[in-house]
């Protein structure tokens, strides 16, 4: 954890708060409301470049001054945000080169947000002089906590010429000349053969592999690069006690959460779901993914992936307040239904939930994403939903912060291999067209499968976990699943091995070790490098219309590749006249550990099954109950129970241990009670 970021007292906990889109006067009564929620921060300010410089180098900064004299006479701290990702009109009308484009000469519209070229010059230059007049004035305000730099980056890929002559910049230093990169990437394919680094041709029309991933990996460091000159500006004029981060969209075409949150002094996420009966454990519905997460399981993996970007606790700057969506979009939860997901995210580390926002808007595209208030700004069921989260963050103080969430499985995450799988898919959708989102459907089919077997995950970036001893990993982490590993370096592999070696059981999935680090498909036996001690091999794969029976497990769905088994043992079989030649599921012995190879895409119950087995004193029977550990900062170990149904439920606990939200102990075997949407915090 960097030294900028200090660890609270107690959970963070309040809304994005925009004084100035209120179309009448109401700070006192707002922030009073805020104070009996015991609201603990606010974030203000990054959306209004042109409310902080109305005309090109005229500058309105005072308005913000009650607002932080406020909110530090309610003991609320606030982190201060730069306005640089909503250009104001007169900028984009002065510099209208400074627009985006979004594929070559095609210039991103004016009149959303995030349009601009970000690395461009004259932006620069604007962008850093308005963040530094705001961090002037109000950097040394003792309500101010942190600084949040720009707003979930990373929107688009940039076409621009500065960009695209920068990304061969890029590649002369990566590669050297030409006749590497011609090597490399293969390009006697097709004769694309470069003779001089002009040669290069613009992403729009490329259909190559190699050049559409190294395009990728360009863009995702252009990302990080801006906000690390962003962080670096604010941190000349930041505290020791005054940290810097970023909210983080985590599906964003540019953002590479890893190198992104590396720059920064804690990670920050914005985690949206979908409420109310998306929320209903038992759940086997197959549900779409996007930017907001649908299932239990969704919300758990979106807390764990925020978790996973430094390995450290993170910051929550914006989940759902109310329904949050367009105006056909409104589903606010259920009672006791924010207060589960608070919980939820902070047993996976969250040292902050601030709600976007305070107060739904009257105007604008987000009209109907809907904040703590309503319309009529009055406080209803949803401040008083929420306020109850307050006063029990009050109550439970330092005891849930700096938490290291427990995990019975890990997951091995690799931005490179979801990049490749964009470009080149394996997956089909319903309607035969290229599943962009391969990467995630195969990964998630494992994650849920965890999830629903009553298990805990951690989700590690490749890089970060074969950065460590194998051996180490495997005694902190018994199951490790390396599903759609696309992209790989030879030693990404061996370390694999190494891992189960150590005793480890690694579980692979389809697709990989398939290619090498240029996005290449490797010349030899699958699974690559494993195939060996993982004792069987393919050479060919099928995409699948319909699910297929596997034998004692669910279905197969999507894809299937032809194990052949040479020394595993077959755990599974496909229940069909030509796929039934091919394994489904094999399992080898390989030094103290074990490889497991799972050749299709699971469907839930298949998923589940792949993980049965592995219940201890904690594992709920009770299909509607989760429970979640985690270890704080002084070494106690706690227990998260939530209770995802309408109808009451008990669970018994193992050992001793006392509820954090009430004056209640429990004894070994002694039942709990959970009424419907209910969670309980207990410590041992």
């Amino acid at each position: 954890m960097s030294n900028k970021y200090q660890r609270p007292d107690r959970v963070r906990f309040g809304a994005a708060y925009y004084h100035e889109y209120q179309p009448t006067e109401r700070l006192k009564t707002d922030l009073d409301q805020m104070a009996e929620a015991k609201f603990s921060v606010i974030r203000v300010g990054e959306s209004v470049w042109s409310t902080w410089e109305p005309r090109n180098g005229e500058f309105e900064l005072d308005w913000l001054q009650p607002v932080l004299d406020g909110a530090h006479e309610r003991g609320i701290g606030v982190i201060l945000g730069t306005p640089t990702y909503a250009v104001p009109p007169w900028l984009a009308r002065l510099y209208p080169e400074i627009a985006g484009e979004h594929a070559t000469g095609q210039r991103n519209a004016w009149g959303a947000r995030q349009e601009a070229d970000y690395t461009h010059p004259a932006f620069r230059f604007h962008a850093e002089r308005v963040s530094r007049r705001i961090l002037e004035r109000y950097a040394s305000h003792p309500a101010v906590i942190g600084f949040q730099v720009d707003n979930e980056p990373g929107n688009v890929l940039l076409h621009n010429e500065g960009v695209c002559q920068r990304f061969v910049d890029w590649l002369r230093a990566r590669y050297g000349d030409v006749q590497t990169l011609n090597r490399e990437w293969g390009l006697v394919y097709w004769s694309h053969r470069l003779s001089d680094w002009s040669d290069l041709w613009r992403p729009d029309g490329n259909a190559q592999p190699q050049y559409d991933l190294a395009w990728r990996v360009f863009q995702n460091q252009q990302a990080t690069e801006y906000i690390g000159w962003q962080a670096d500006i604010a941190r000349e004029y930041a505290r020791p006690d005054q940290f810097v981060t970023t909210c983080i969209a985590f599906d964003r075409a540019a953002v590479d959460d890893r190198t992104l949150a590396g720059v920064l002094d804690v990670t920050s996420g914005n985690p949206y779901y979908d409420m109310q009966d998306a929320l209903r454990l038992p759940d086997e519905r197959a549900r779409p993914q996007d930017w907001t997460t649908r299932g239990t399981w969704a919300l758990y993996q979106s807390a764990d992936r925020m978790f996973s970007a430094r390995q450290e606790p993170f910051l929550v700057t914006e989940t759902d307040a109310q329904a949050i969506g367009h105006s056909y979009v409104n589903r606010p939860a259920y009672d006791g239904q924010w207060r589960q997901v608070a919980w939820a995210l902070i047993s996976r580390g969250a040292e902050a939930i601030e709600y976007w926002h305070w107060h739904t808007l009257h105007f604008g595209t987000e009209t109907y994403w809907g904040g703590v208030l309503p319309h009529s700004g009055r406080p209803g069921r949803v401040y008083r939903e929420i306020a109850r989260i307050g006063a029990e963050l009050d109550r439970a103080g330092a005891t849930v912060t700096g938490l290291t969430p427990g995990a019975d499985v890990a997951f091995v995450y690799s931005t490179e291999s979801k990049r490749a799988l964009e470009f080149q898919p394996s997956l089909a959708t319903g309607s035969g067209e290229p599943d962009l989102r391969t990467y995630t459907e195969i990964n998630d089919a494992f994650y849920r499968g965890s999830f629903d077997a009553k298990l805990q995950s951690r989700v590690w970036h490749a890089a970060h976990l074969t950065a460590r001893p194998a051996a180490d990993v495997a005694r902190e982490h018994p199951v490790l699943v390396a599903a759609a590993l696309y992209i790989t370096t030879d030693a990404d592999l061996d370390w694999l091995l190494a891992y189960a070696e150590a005793g480890g059981h690694l579980i692979l999935g389809p697709r990989t070790g398939y290619a090498d680090h240029e996005a290449r498909a490797r010349n030899e036996q699958h699974p690559a490098r494993l195939y060996e001690a993982a004792g069987v091999v393919y050479d060919e794969f099928s995409n699948i219309d319909e699910p297929i029976t596997v034998t004692g497990y669910g279905h197969a769905t999507r894809w299937i590749d032809g194990l052949v088994p040479t020394t595993a043992e077959v755990l599974a079989s496909y229940e069909h006249p030509h796929f039934q030649q091919w394994a489904a599921v094999t399992t080898k012995e390989h030094g103290t550990g074990r490889i497991t190879t799972v050749g299709t895409v699971p469907d839930p119950a298949f998923a589940r099954e792949l993980f049965a087995g592995t219940a201890g004193p904690w594992t709920p029977s009770i299909p509607e109950l989760t429970v979640t550990s985690a270890v704080n900062r002084d070494g106690r170990q706690l227990r998260f129970v939530h209770n995802w149904s309408w109808d009451e439920q008990t669970f018994t606990v193992p050992v001793a241990c006392s509820d954090v939200l009430a004056d209640a102990s429990f004894e070994a075997g002694e039942p709990i009670a959970l009424g419907p949407w209910d969670v309980r915090v207990l410590v041992l």
